[in-house]
């Protein structure tokens, strides 16, 4: 009985300790992103690693920190095996209610040889940049819109020039560090580098490594702010990137941002704040939609800048695609596929989309993460929006959903059509009595993508 106990309780350990290192790296291994988990429902959200099954991706770091775990958890159950059974039992209870912190410390221990490995990295990408004198680097960051804009103005610059830019949704330093080590050639004649931080300083430490001449700030909000502590912290982290740049360089702004207009402002050297108003885009059958016209007139603006004709332009915006798809669903319906990510504007610029859209309008959702003390303030403004122009709001965490319901209602939605179902196959079985053929569903930032595979054909 007590073997039998004891491989029970060692299995149902490993998966709550693979629970905790999957939620480590989803959350880059950052401290602060990693406590923000838990700002609302924490016993809930404890209790569910008990049954949640989650594996991280695999890579090298991984690989050793599980090892280790593995072979701690061996060595702990050696050793407190001979103990008279009630003490061993109560040990085993113990030790898997402090899985979380078992877990954690062993990946933070980690960290240090990673901090000095990640430092070497970057100076020998630091050192490589260096050798490339006639290299453009454009450096983009913001809250929401860098891995849109980085897209398209590769895109649009590789008409004309032999461009590198860093893949799809890297944007830490030491992914960009990875990006010059392997990447970069001599025939390269532009790199195009997206920028992401969590913390103040962080922007800076990646300039100092790719000396960008060119930066572009996509535009500022609430974003992360659990992590970076103010708004006012958020904004100088984001301006860093400006502050980096030569007295000969170019900074570009977003003119439809309030913050951004406000950093243009105190900006002295070259300067363009670029507005969408300002070019005239066709946006041609599936590819892009209004709300990638604030990315896409700063990659135009910049494309012109460096001497990309009207021609070339044109021509690029018919291959460009927007990372939001319209997808066909089951019985007919429409699916705007936006599952990757989400923050408040780009929640609100959806929802605008779905105001001219014909049949019956359903959006499906979690809660929003990382807004720290604006939280309940940004979800009643987005339930506002939801209750204007939503026929049914699907809510898949509880974190919020009282104040987004309180929002709904305020704008006239009716009670029973802001719902809180957690499981897809429910929110699924909703959604199939609920619509027919050419109603509009919107999958809005991290929803289980067991549901995406049921409602997409």
């Amino acid at each position: 009985m007590k073997l039998f106990i004891t491989i029970l309780w060692f299995l149902v350990f490993a998966k709550a300790f693979f629970f905790w290192v999957w939620l480590w790296q989803l959350k880059e291994y950052h401290l602060g992103r990693f406590k923000a988990h838990f700002e609302t429902q924490k016993i809930r959200k404890i209790i569910s690693s008990f049954y949640r099954i989650k594996f991280p991706k695999f890579t090298k770091k991984v690989i050793v920190i599980v090892g280790f775990g593995i072979l701690s958890q061996s060595i702990i159950l050696v050793s407190i095996y001979g103990l008279e059974n009630k003490w061993f039992y109560l040990l085993l209870f113990l030790l898997l209610l402090l899985s979380i912190i078992i877990s954690s410390l062993i990946v933070l221990f980690f960290q240090i040889p990673t901090y000095f490995l990640r430092k070497r990295s970057l100076t020998k990408a630091s050192q490589k940049r260096e050798k490339f004198k006639n290299l453009l680097v454009i450096g983009i960051t913001g809250s929401y819109g860098k891995t849109s804009t980085k897209e398209f103005l590769a895109e649009i610059l590789s008409r004309k020039y032999t461009v590198l830019k860093t893949p799809k949704h890297v944007n830490a330093e030491i992914g960009i560090a990875k990006t010059i080590l392997n990447e970069l050639k001599k025939y390269h004649q532009i790199f195009v580098c997206e920028i992401g931080a969590y913390e103040r300083g962080k922007i800076r430490e990646v300039c100092q490594m790719i000396k960008p001449k060119i930066g572009i700030l996509t535009g500022i909000n609430e974003q992360h702010l659990s992590t970076f502590g103010s708004l006012e912290n958020i904004i100088k982290a984001k301006y860093e990137l400006i502050e980096s740049l030569p007295e000969d360089g170019l900074a570009v702004f977003n003119g439809e941002n309030e913050y951004c207009r406000e950093l243009f402002q105190k900006t002295k050297i070259q300067k363009i704040l670029s507005k969408p108003n300002q070019y005239k885009f066709e946006l041609r059958g599936k590819n892009l939609f209004p709300w990638d016209l604030e990315n896409l007139s700063l990659a135009v603006t910049v494309s012109e800048y460096l001497g990309i004709d009207k021609i070339k332009i044109e021509k690029a915006l018919q291959d460009l695609e927007s990372p939001i798809k319209i997808k066909k669903g089951i019985q007919g319906l429409n699916i705007v596929d936006s599952t990757y990510s989400a923050n408040p504007k780009s929640v609100v610029s959806h929802l605008n989309y779905l105001r001219g859209m014909e049949g019956k309008k359903v959006i499906v959702m979690p809660c929003l993460i990382e807004l720290d003390k604006s939280a309940k303030e940004i979800h009643k403004r987005i339930g506002k929006k939801i209750g204007k122009i939503c026929d049914l709001a699907i809510i898949t965490t509880r974190d919020y959903f009282r104040e987004l319901k309180a929002g709904a209602q305020k704008s006239g939605m009716p009670e029973d059509k802001i719902l809180l179902i957690e499981k897809p196959k429910q929110i699924f079985e909703k959604i199939k009595t609920f619509c027919s053929s050419e109603d509009i569903i919107l999958l809005e930032s991290r929803v289980p993508q067991t549901l995406v595979k049921m409602l997409i054909e």
